[in-house]
């Protein structure tokens, strides 16, 4: 990322911490954290129970279950649903971004239009997002105009309501082509079999009225019940943009169906014929196994708006659409130590400004710190810090002294 694009995001932070200053103070505020992280530590503590219960009762309720080990089954089991199409709608989803589908189901032929503002600014100017909420903040007003302007070969001014209505104008013209709705979900409730998912634009309510409803989402974010879920939601919203609830909050429980006649239950009226839920493990067993705190986030990333290391580096302090050190600590698991290294294990500074931000208190550095012993262990690290061991070992000094 360039220092240009650094500081416009650093300027979009700002503006969020200002708007979200007076909300993280507030003693509804202050417990309903403490709910949402007692909510959250008893769910991954319970997870595969109530994992057992949310694919049970999802099923029960006339959802189709898939279960994903990896990626590559996420991935092969999202094209075998939607192989028949040439385009496919799909809201932001961290999680889509984890496994690269839309890079995946575009290398087969299958477009993919990203109906959310941010993310398809993003997707037109090939950069890497920037926040899991706001993927543009990177980017300011003029160079968003110059990029639009590119894409559709016009003149189009450097004005958010005149950028907002180009690109709206282009998803609705090539949305009413999509027969299929890809999105995430922010939590499931178990108890319940539904999926609860938050949006401000209302494009997820669009997708979740197609004939085919995927739902992608990782193992980690079952809870017990719906009044979990919007607890969980409404922490993540406040800290995520600075409001109290979203603009719209989906449940999912079932396709679409009606019983207004004679109370006989007719499927197919006016939203999805079909739901299919597909759970993303992807190395999340393994972080259960080995650093659980891992998986209680609730996707708000207020650990990277005053990171030092994030502010500097931007995303390339992170993994994909898992950005700052929980991404570096989840890529461990979703792929392997090199990743991991590559994702930015050695540039924390460890500071704990990050768990200090965090509504459910991630301890970050302390798993970094971990997983930093255990690289070590495997002949992981930096090249300097090998020099620096060897001068210890030799001459008792981290310091390379001329040799006499």
């Amino acid at each position: 990322m360039n220092d240009a694009a650094k500081k416009i995001m650093n300027r979009s932070f700002n503006i969020l911490d200002r708007r979200r200053a007076s909300l993280l103070h507030d003693e509804r505020t202050v417990k309903l954290k403490e709910r949402v992280k007692n909510i959250r530590e008893n769910s991954v503590e319970h997870l595969y129970p109530l994992l057992e219960k949310a694919r049970d009762n999802l099923e029960n309720n006339g959802i189709e279950v898939i279960m994903a080990k990896d990626g590559h089954e996420a991935r092969e089991a999202i094209y075998q649903l939607v192989e028949e199409e040439d385009i496919v709608a799909k809201s932001k989803s961290n999680t889509a971004g984890e496994i690269q589908l839309t890079e995946y189901l575009e290398n087969k032929d299958v477009q993919v239009l990203e109906t959310d503002l941010g993310d398809r600014i993003v997707q037109f100017s090939k950069s890497h997002p920037t926040h899991p909420i706001g993927p543009a903040c990177h980017l300011d007003m003029e160079k968003i105009a110059e990029i639009v302007s590119d894409e559709f070969n016009k003149e189009v001014e450097a004005e958010a309501k005149a950028i907002m209505g180009v690109v709206k104008e282009d998803i609705l013209d090539k949305i009413s082509r999509c027969k299929i709705g890809i999105t995430g979900a922010n939590s499931v409730a178990a108890e319940d079999g539904s999926l609860l998912m938050v949006h401000n634009e209302g494009n997820i309510s669009l997708l979740t009225m197609m004939d085919l409803h995927i739902i992608l989402i990782g193992i980690d974010k079952v809870v017990p019940t719906l009044e979990d879920a919007v607890s969980v939601v409404k922490l993540e919203t406040i800290y995520a943009t600075g409001k109290t609830v979203p603009a719209y909050m989906n449940v999912i429980s079932s396709p679409s169906k009606t019983a207004d006649i004679e109370q006989i239950i007719l499927k197919d009226m006016y939203g999805a014929k079909r739901v299919v839920v597909i759970f993303l493990d992807n190395g999340r067993t393994r972080a259960f196994q080995e650093h659980k705190e891992c998986l209680w986030c609730i996707g708000c990333g207020a650990c990277i708006v005053n990171c030092p290391v994030y502010t500097t580096l931007g995303p390339d302090f992170g993994y994909l659409r898992h950005l700052g050190g929980r991404g570096v600590v989840l890529s461990n698991y979703l792929h392997d130590e090199i990743v991991c290294f590559d994702s930015g294990l050695y540039k924390c500074t460890l500071c704990g400004l990050c768990t200090v931000e965090c509504p459910v208190e991630i301890p970050i550095n302390t798993m970094l710190e971990d997983l930093r012993k255990s690289s070590v262990k495997e002949d992981i690290y930096p090249e300097k810090h090998g020099e620096i061991r060897n001068n210890l070992r030799k001459r008792k000094s981290p310091f390379k002294l001329d040799e006499k």
